[in-house]
């Protein structure tokens, strides 16, 4: 049975066995509130949400390891990429965040915050638009970004690949970009009183 609260302590004695298990390099790549918890921004999760990547020959090893290590821990581990939901946008390979090495092997990342917000609008229910609001708060993406970004990336949505419209995504989108302005505090300008 898993915990009721999964936090940046249990992820990181989770990684450690891992870490112990391996006999290759691997990556994992954090997803959601799993990325949220180990930064502390929130305080636990309820399941770890990850995607692995190593060498083909060996996957198999690397996510038996990983499924191993959290049977003996006791934590749900999801792989899921936002790759499974959506088109990735361009480079979404370089934007990957560093998190923390594990030993020798194991290299921890944050999956590109970019598509990981992409994704989380596509399914769009409030704890998503808060992961998607705390990168922003974070300056782990920016409105300015992902606008260019969902430009190019717009045309590859459709019914078949994220279950919803182009135009449903992007009311999706223009609610999340009001909420985050509404969250930011006024900019203030010098009056005439403030000049010396």
């Amino acid at each position: 049975m898993s915990p009721a609260f999964v936090t940046r302590e249990t992820l990181r004695e989770l990684f450690d066995a891992v870490e112990r298990l391996l006999q290759a390099s691997a990556r994992v790549y954090l997803v959601g509130e799993t990325s949220a918890t180990w930064e502390g921004w929130r305080p636990w999760t309820d399941c770890v949400v990850l995607s692995t990547r190593s060498a083909p020959a060996s996957q198999a090893a690397v996510d038996e390891a990983l499924q191993r290590a959290a049977t003996d821990i006791g934590v749900a581990v999801v792989q899921e990429s936002p790759a499974d939901v959506i088109p990735l946008p361009a480079g979404h390979e370089t934007r990957a965040r560093p998190a923390e090495r594990i030993g020798e092997r194991l290299h921890v990342f944050h999956f590109d915050p970019y598509s990981q917000s992409f994704r989380f609008l596509a399914r769009g229910d409030e704890r998503d638009y808060d992961l998607v609001l705390a990168f922003l708060e974070h300056g782990w993406v920016t409105v300015d970004d992902m606008d260019a970004l969902l430009r190019d990336l717009i045309v590859q949505f459709s019914m078949e690949t994220i279950q919803q419209d182009a135009d449903e995504f992007r009311r999706r989108y223009r609610g999340l970009v009001q909420m985050w302005r509404a969250r930011r505090p006024p900019q203030r300008t010098l009056s005439d009183g403030d000049a010396q």
